[in-house]
């Protein structure tokens, strides 16, 4: 059994290729995720704000309704 591991030959499982190097040894970078809108990647600050916001809108139409 040999423990080296040869980098230049594409490995398969059942038939299938699941990794492969390029032959000019040219990596590319990873795909960047691009992720949606998150309450709790937002500071406290901007969670406040956006809160403080609501309530005016609220407030605000219940006194358009009052009129």
């Amino acid at each position: 059994m040999s423990l080296s591991h040869d980098h230049e030959q594409t490995h398969s499982h059942r038939g299938h290729a699941i990794h492969a190097h390029a032959p000019d040894g040219h990596a590319h970078a990873p795909r960047r995720a691009h992720p949606g809108f998150s309450l709790l990647r937002m500071s406290s600050l901007q969670r406040l704000a956006l809160a403080l916001t609501l309530v005016a809108a609220i407030w605000l139409s219940v006194f358009w309704a009052w009129a």
